[in-house]
């Protein structure tokens, strides 16, 4: 029996998600239901220490990500986390998204099987986050989207790495430049997730195929994970560091403010009156 053991769940405090082992699997909610399972430093912090667990722990074979409630998933970054914190300080923004980097780097390379449960709306960081798991297992209610071009943000975090290869280029063009819902339906005909089950079905869907993945050779199954990564991971270290550069550049322009705010204030954008602002300032 190898000395390098996961903790008991019991040691690891975490106020942001829940975590749970038994059964060969290890499950991890991200508990902020009221906002919708957004990502705040915190909830990134705790996210890279149990997947640290899991990682070390040979008596989970399987990693299942989910969110709190039915609502959602995930749905990214806390924009209201952006807009006290980084608008007024935008070189924060570059220590913010290295730990959003290192965090999600560290589910790519657990080197066990993971499957997201994907039990609300994914949005955003949250299509990101699940995009990092090998499987995705949906209620057939739910809706995958990105909302960077009309919120102020750039889903450059894995969405403009990886969906080209899991959809094709017109299809993430489609999901990235549109911001518009994609169903559920839509999504498992595209190859954006593995399985649509009604939602009653979604827990046993769930569990058999964790049970599927702890029936595998566990080396063999690493490094057929391992090789399955070198597309994304290539895309990935080429642009990740060019896109957190950019965020942090950016963070104080003013079609990122306003974006920001107007996500946070829940009011729409004119965005019309934006593009003419800017160019009348492009004329000065």
């Amino acid at each position: 029996m190898s000395k390098y053991t996961g903790k008991n769940p019991k040691e690891l405090s975490f106020k942001n998600i829940l975590y749970n082992k038994g059964n060969w699997r290890a499950t991890i909610t991200i508990n902020r239901p009221k906002v919708y399972n957004c990502l705040n430093l915190e909830t990134l912090r705790e996210l890279g220490a149990a997947y640290e667990d899991a990682a070390w722990d040979d008596s989970v074979a399987v990693l299942i990500i989910t969110g709190a409630g039915n609502k959602a998933f995930c749905t990214g970054a806390d924009m209201k986390e952006w807009k006290e914190e980084f608008l007024d300080h935008p070189n924060d923004f570059y220590k913010w998204m290295g730990v959003f980097i290192e965090t999600f780097e560290r589910l790519r390379n657990i080197g066990k099987p993971t499957i997201a449960r994907l039990n609300g709306m994914v949005v955003g960081g949250g299509n990101e986050l699940q995009m990092s798991c090998d499987l995705a297992i949906a209620a057939s209610d739910v809706f995958i989207q990105h909302a960077g071009t009309s919120r102020g943000s750039v889903a450059a975090a894995g969405a403009t790495q990886w969906l080209p290869l899991i959809v094709g280029e017109r299809r993430a063009r489609e999901i990235l430049l549109l911001n518009e819902p994609i169903s559920a339906k839509k999504a498992l005909d595209w190859g954006l997730i593995t399985q649509l089950v009604p939602r009653r079905k979604l827990d046993r869907a769930v569990e058999i195929m964790a049970e599927k993945l702890v029936n595998k050779l566990p080396e063999c199954t690493r490094y057929t994970k391992q090789q399955l990564n070198f597309w994304g991971d290539l895309s990935w270290s080429m642009t990740i560091g060019n896109v957190r550069d950019w965020l942090t550049v950016h963070m104080s322009a003013p079609e990122i403010k306003e974006g920001i705010k107007a996500f946070s204030e829940k009011r729409e954008i004119d965005y019309k009156r934006l593009r003419t602002m800017m160019a009348k300032r492009d004329e000065k």
